[in-house]
């Protein structure tokens, strides 16, 4: 990429840039990319574009050290690209050393986060912050909506010249929904300019049945018309934000096939090109509790290094074995241990009574893993981080616990590997999606999931079991479609895809505990969910 190409590359997006940053980006293996996360990573306050702009951050741990391996987290710079990048700056510059730090191993893959809230966290929980956090949601994701509807300010609805107009359209936070005594829906919609009353009528199929789903707090566009005095509108379309519908992630590869699982990420998979790098995913570990499953979870550690990945029923069938190379990936949802105090009487169902000892057993555990296997873990609220989401990454004591390999993130968190967009989130507002939208189920955790994609947000509703901290941004936004989502959380499983994301709960490895017995809940432990990251294909593997 030429010098000239990168400058004009940021002044089509409003920057200037440095002499020094163009030759920093230039001096790269990848420019382009490099100018594309260093554009994602800009915000308004900044008008020249210098060379402490440009943090590359492949192999990060979350914590906004920039890979600093100090304390055991050891990521650090992952690629070889990195390296040469670093190669060059060290020709050009003898003086100054380059952001990108050498790897940690040569034979470990890069991960490059790029959303986390670790060490980004200014919220103190004041009523402007609240503010201010929801019009950051607001502004999103009426930013997306409006690219397909042509919207007015509420405001503007007050004047009688419009009431001779045909259909209107407003985007709006849902402030309130309720049922009439006539049977029909009733929306109030909010955004910055004032409030309005939305009526949905069962006649009307379509906009009825994305009505029945609808939720508080999530942004919605409407088209209609005004009737009476004009103070109310009746509803002849609604708009989420929802992925496009001619969206579609699905990377080139050799896995063909239909719906049940041979290559389109929601099964056991077709035929596969043995050189494909694969990413397996699993949630709620609960390492201390007496209820972990230590002897499946062990057989897990064990399979790691076989890297037997081709049984779709369980880990036992040993029929054409894959090549262990193939496993670059292991990625944690949240809760990899049971912690403590987290419910009443939990104390009575340790294992492990100290929190730290957990954490070192967990470590233990994954001291096993094959050390060419990248170990990604994200908290959950189970974990020894603030109860509040967005959470960040384990802190520094834990962290130093764990082996170089280990790339800590928050929750939730969006990372790259091998050019897969993965946002990981450990899903515990799903507990508020299943009570609130129709026929959702603890036992089909991929609908729910599919819930968080049609409303672009992982956590819509304020109020709920999920404890929101009012950050600058709102961390839950889907702004950057993800390839995959990866929950936990439920203790169940599910693998589907929906309009090119691929949705992944790996379920736990922790049998039933004695609140799901109470609420009947029946846990699915034991599983892996192993994805090709070259077409998706997406398969559970079973260990119990």
């Amino acid at each position: 990429m030429h010098e000239s190409l990168i400058v004009a590359e940021f002044a089509n997006a409003g920057y200037q840039i440095s002499p020094g940053a163009v030759a920093l980006i230039d001096s790269c293996p990848s420019p382009d990319n490099v100018v594309k996360q260093v554009l994602q990573s800009l915000d308004d306050s900044v008008l020249v574009v210098d060379k402490q702009h440009i943090m590359l951050d492949y192999g990060g741990n979350g914590d906004g050290n920039g890979g600093n391996s100090d304390g055991g987290n050891g990521d650090g710079a992952t690629t070889k690209a990195a390296s040469a990048i670093e190669r060059k700056q060290s020709k050009k510059s003898p003086a100054k050393t380059s952001r990108i730090q050498p790897p940690v191993a040569p034979e470990l893959p890069g991960v490059n986060i790029l959303c986390d809230i670790s060490n980004e966290s200014t919220c103190v929980g004041e009523y402007s912050e609240f503010v201010r956090y929801f019009r950051d949601r607001y502004a999103r994701l009426s930013g997306i909506i409006r690219t397909r509807i042509t919207a007015r300010p509420i405001e503007s609805l007050r004047s009688e010249r419009l009431r001779e107009y045909g259909d209107i359209s407003i985007i709006g936070m849902v402030h309130d929904i309720r049922t009439t005594v006539n049977g029909n829906k009733m929306i109030k919609l909010e955004d910055p300019t004032g409030m309005f009353s939305v009526l949905v009528r069962p006649v009307d199929h379509d906009p009825w049945e994305i009505a029945s789903r609808i939720i508080r707090d999530e942004v919605i566009g409407v088209t209609g018309s005004l009737i009476g005095d004009g103070k109310l509108m009746i509803a002849s379309d609604l708009v989420m934000p929802d992925i496009p519908n001619q969206h579609n992630q699905r990377l080139p590869g050799s896995w063909t096939g239909n719906r049940n699982g041979n290559g389109n990420g929601t099964g056991a998979g077709g035929k596969r090109d043995n050189n494909h790098d694969q990413a397996i995913l699993i949630s709620d570990v609960h390492i201390g509790s007496n209820t972990f499953l230590e002897e499946a979870f062990c057989e897990f550690i064990d399979w790691l290094g076989d890297g037997d990945i081709d049984s779709n029923i369980n880990a036992n069938n040993h029929e054409n074995r894959a090549d262990a190379g193939q496993v670059r990936y292991l990625i944690i949802a949240g809760d990899l241990v049971d912690g403590v105090g987290i419910y009443p009487g939990q104390e009575e169902e340790l294992e492990i009574a100290d929190v730290y000892d957990q954490y070192r057993c967990a470590a233990k555990y994954l001291r096993a893993v094959p050390k060419n296997i990248r170990i990604i873990i994200a908290p959950g609220n189970h974990d020894a981080v603030r109860l509040a989401e967005p959470q960040p990454a384990l802190p520094e004591n834990i962290r130093s616990m764990f082996r170089d390999n280990t790339v800590f993130t928050g929750n939730p968190a969006l990372i790259e590997i091998k050019g897969v967009r993965i946002l990981i989130y450990h899903g515990r507002s799903m507990d508020d999606l299943i009570a609130t939208i129709p026929n959702m189920s603890y036992q089909r955790p991929a609908e729910v999931m599919v819930e968080m994609l049609r409303r672009r947000h992982i956590a819509p509703t304020y109020g709920g079991r999920v404890s929101i901290a009012p950050e600058i941004t709102d961390h839950f936004v889907i702004d950057r479609i993800p390839h995959i989502l990866h929950c936990g959380h439920v203790h169940t499983i599910g693998v589907d895809r929906y309009k090119g994301v691929t949705v992944i709960n790996a379920g736990t490895w922790q049998s039933q505990t004695e609140f799901q017995k109470r609420v009947n809940l029946e846990p699915v432990p034991a599983h892996a969910a192993i994805v090709d990251l070259t077409t998706l294909g997406t398969r559970m593997v079973r260990f119990a």
